[in-house]
């Protein structure tokens, strides 16, 4: 399982993206694998709206809303968690989103988070130990 972040999502809905192909082409083989916490929604519409424009997303919508993405809507002790590790790593600055996906990916027991913040992501020590995509690709 592929926990996304933001980064990613705008990443492989943008063409032009130095990273989009390396996300497309890890998406293609198992796009079932790839999981869309609830939190990263309202960024990822947010900025293909702004950056993107209208057409994508409205086909980001239309795949949500249709299943072609997996949405994980989130348990309660993910709060908790996101909160246990904001507090941890106050300094970093992390927020809500990066934290709630860091708790679902420890839940979920995810093999890889697919994001393009290093800073926040590398420094985090969570309960399982996920590749970062597509840094270790």
């Amino acid at each position: 399982m592929i926990v996304a972040d933001t980064g990613a999502v705008v990443a492989l809905l943008d063409a032009d993206d130095r990273h989009h192909a390396v996300l497309r082409a890890t998406f293609e083989q198992d796009r079932r694998a790839w999981l869309l916490p609830w939190a990263i929604l309202p960024e990822v519409d947010y900025l293909a709206l702004t950056q993107l424009g209208q057409v994508v997303e409205d086909a980001f919508v239309d795949d949500v809303t249709s299943g072609a993405f997996v949405v994980d809507w989130g348990k309660p002790g993910d709060l908790e968690r996101a909160r246990e590790l904001n507090r941890r790593y106050r300094a970093l600055k992390l927020g809500l989103v990066d934290t709630i996906v860091m708790a679902i990916a420890e839940r979920r027991r995810a093999h890889a988070i697919a994001t393009l913040d290093e800073r926040h992501f590398a420094a985090v020590k969570l309960r399982v130990q996920p590749k970062l995509l597509p840094r270790d690709g």
